[in-house]
């Protein structure tokens, strides 16, 4: 009886632990499952939704810079970045799924671009070079994180100085918005979970027609 008692015990608490995990200990927010595959995220309407090429316009890429797609999936977003740095730049397409990555890279190839490089990382860490990167974007990934703190600190390590960190979110203050709620964020839970982190928040630009475009400095 006691034995059966302290196995309860033990599966009680390791519950408790997974269930507190699946919560940002600050905003309470619930972290998201991972949302569709590799045909959500080639889907027809994702130009025309999301208009990537407008984002990157308003975030500003620079020639020659050094960028990463945290949680790059296919390279969707991967490869137009390898072009807006050009050949003096470099592109690091991060994902913890190597199947995702063998997409990606497969995406890459196809389109002659040999600036992008893969990194598989973990769901803590980028994986990425320390102090070497302008800009990491996350488009549509932060809220699925499962260890946000820790991957933002992995991301503030990587990041030069002052360097960017750029979020791109479903806006959660639509809520006509179509989207799971668990896959939506405010601006003001992204800056009440990261700008502990040592981020300072730049600005917020809201000019697409669903997404926020949110922007830190290290």
């Amino acid at each position: 009886m006691e034995k059966s008692r302290s196995l309860v015990a033990v599966l009680l608490f390791a519950t408790a632990i997974s269930y507190a995990q699946d919560y940002h200990p600050l905003t309470h927010r619930q972290y998201s499952d991972v949302s569709g595959g590799p045909e959500w995220l080639a889907r027809p309407s994702r130009e025309a939704e999301e208009q990537p090429e407008k984002a990157l316009d308003a975030i500003g890429i620079e020639k020659g810079s050094t960028v990463a797609d945290v949680g790059c999936a296919n390279g969707y977003m991967t490869t137009k970045l390898a072009r807006r740095v050009g050949l003096q730049g470099t592109v690091y397409g991060e994902d913890i799924q190597p199947q995702m990555l063998n997409l990606m890279i497969r995406n890459a190839r196809a389109q002659g671009l040999d600036n992008i490089k893969p990194v598989l990382g973990t769901d803590t860490d980028t994986k990425l070079p320390k102090n070497a990167i302008d800009l990491i974007i996350l488009v549509d990934v932060y809220h699925e994180f499962q260890h946000p703190q820790e991957m933002l600190r992995s991301m503030k390590e990587a990041l030069k100085p002052n360097g960017r960190l750029v979020l791109l979110e479903y806006r959660a203050e639509d809520k006509e918005l179509n989207i799971r709620e668990l896959h939506k964020m405010t601006v003001a839970q992204t800056r009440a979970e990261i700008e502990p982190e040592g981020y300072r928040f730049d600005q917020s630009i809201e000019t697409l027609p669903e997404q926020h475009i949110i922007i830190f400095r290290k």
